[in-house]
């Protein structure tokens, strides 16, 4: 793991609605969690636009993420300013704003938007402002990547498929996140040199996290993984590390691709 991470470019992202990522983060550590959503929506996305470039086609997904129960303003934001469409197959398109998971190639899939924004939720609980360092296992087609750079001051997101690696790049340029880190290698590893993290989230599961994850999180900090319980289904888990050693909480059952290691 000697790579250098190799994609900080800093420009104001292009081809949203709404403001520019930096001042977008601005807003989200000012954003309070329980804040209603009519207060989030018209201030974080624009209704301009037509199609799926329209800033309405996410503000209606944002609005469908608040009646499934997502609650913190900053993640909503974040879901609001992230063009999920530009992400997803063109063939797909169409349905890139449905709650649904899509293909994204090499067997892997892009998450369902209520997936996405409830594991940002809980990677954010009980955090006053932004998190800072934040560690992403499995970057897939790079989505969750930027909606994590609307809540974190910097992303390392770490892919073991070459092809998605490179593909996420091609996806994430033209939106010029300057506080977001693509590195190609063993996810399970972790990413060490960045440690400590804020919070680590997986976008695979196996049967246990990975050692190396919980020895990379801060004290404080939030992992968020799917993993295999003692019934042999796949639940979302949240382990919080304390001065004192690490709390588990294990929640809803969950389906996400099986967690592998090496790189291919």
């Amino acid at each position: 793991m000697s790579q250098r991470p190799g994609f900080p470019i800093k420009l104001t992202q292009t081809g949203a609605a709404g403001p520019s990522v930096k001042a977008s983060v601005a807003l989200s550590a000012r954003s309070n969690p329980g804040t209603p959503l009519a207060t989030v929506v018209p201030r974080s996305v624009s209704v301009s636009g037509l199609g799926l470039d329209s800033g309405a086609v996410r503000a209606r997904m944002v609005r469908k993420l608040a009646e499934q129960g997502v609650q913190d303003a900053r993640v909503l934001e974040a879901m609001g300013q992230v063009e999920r469409h530009r992400f997803v197959e063109s063939a797909l398109v169409n349905q890139a704003y449905e709650d649904t998971s899509l293909p994204i190639g090499l067997g892997q899939t892009i998450s369902k938007p209520n997936v996405v924004a409830r594991m940002v939720e809980l990677l954010c609980q009980d955090a006053p402002g932004k998190l800072g360092r934040v560690l992403e296992i499995g970057t897939g087609c790079g989505y969750q990547a930027a909606v994590l750079s609307h809540v974190a001051t910097e992303v390392y997101s770490i892919e073991r498929l070459r092809g998605l690696h490179e593909k996420a790049r091609t996806n994430l340029r033209p939106f010029r996140l300057h506080n977001v880190h693509l590195i190609f290698g063993d996810g399970m590893l972790g990413y060490p040199k960045g440690a400590p993290y804020a919070g680590i989230i997986s976008a695979a599961g196996g049967e246990a996290v990975p050692e190396a994850w919980l020895a990379q999180l801060a004290v404080g900090g939030r992992l968020i993984a799917p993993t295999i319980t003692p019934a042999g289904h796949q639940a979302l888990v949240v382990f919080l590390r304390t001065a004192q050693g690490f709390e588990r909480q294990v929640l809803e059952a969950v389906h996400f691709v099986p967690l592998k290691s090496g790189v291919a």
